[in-house]
């Protein structure tokens, strides 16, 4: 009776673990969230638990009585390494960034998380949840601190070819945007010419404040913005 409360608390302690993980995952609006972690988490515990358990199924065979060979960590490498179909899943490749990659991680670590306490490592399994919740938590505010580049492609279409752009040029410069090159194209017989400008800045710029400026430029017919490729 005390093994099957045993299993009970730690399948319990599983689903605590990954519902602390999965609800902060959650609450930043990523797919892979609450129900997610917590299913990924109890699966894994439970995984870990058969792994042991299998040893002790075959313990009172003897050698030269069977051919049964048992790796009980077979099937929790199995449990990791199926961790890599999730993690794809939850990772999505944008033009200039990839993103999900913190959720591919979190899956991987309530994993090992889960794996850990059906081994009866339930206190390692609280330490590394209490890191991993400071990580996914605090380290979140120190991007705002730290605020990483950002490459930006600006299209601007001007009535006419003689319009300058001396005015972008000093509203980016104010803002501290550098502008790494600039193609444009004219059309013909309207003259109308489109600048199309790779810019460098950091991602806390106040992009409304900008466009704004730039919108109240003479002869700006229309203004375009795309996510630029990392170089």
């Amino acid at each position: 009776m005390w093994e099957l409360e045993l299993w009970l608390g730690k399948l319990a302690l599983s689903a605590l673990i990954g519902g602390a993980i999965g609800f902060e995952r959650e609450t930043h609006g990523q797919a892979a969230g609450l129900r997610t972690n917590i299913l990924v988490c109890v699966g894994s515990c439970l995984l870990m638990m058969l792994s042991l358990h299998m040893e002790e199924l075959h313990r009172h065979l003897e050698v030269d009585q069977s051919v049964v060979r048992l790796d009980p960590a077979r099937i929790a490498s199995y449990a990791i390494a199926s961790m890599g179909f999730l993690g794809a899943g939850a990772i999505i490749t944008g033009r200039g960034s990839v993103r999900g990659l913190t959720t591919a991680a979190s899956l991987w670590i309530v994993t090992g998380m889960g794996l850990a306490v059906g081994a009866n490592y339930a206190l390692p399994s609280i330490f590394a949840m209490a890191i991993s919740l400071v990580i996914l938590y605090g380290f979140r505010r120190i991007k705002k601190v730290f605020p990483r580049d950002e490459y930006t492609i600006l299209i601007l279409k001007f009535d006419k070819m003689d319009r300058s752009l001396e005015q972008i040029k000093t509203i980016l410069n104010e803002y501290r945007i550098s502008i790494q090159f600039i193609n444009y194209k004219v059309e013909f017989p309207s003259e109308a010419v489109t600048y199309r400008m790779r810019l460098l800045s950091k991602e806390n710029k106040p992009w409304g404040q900008i466009v704004k400026k730039i919108m109240a430029s003479k002869g700006l017919k229309e203004i375009a913005w795309e996510e630029g490729d990392v170089p």
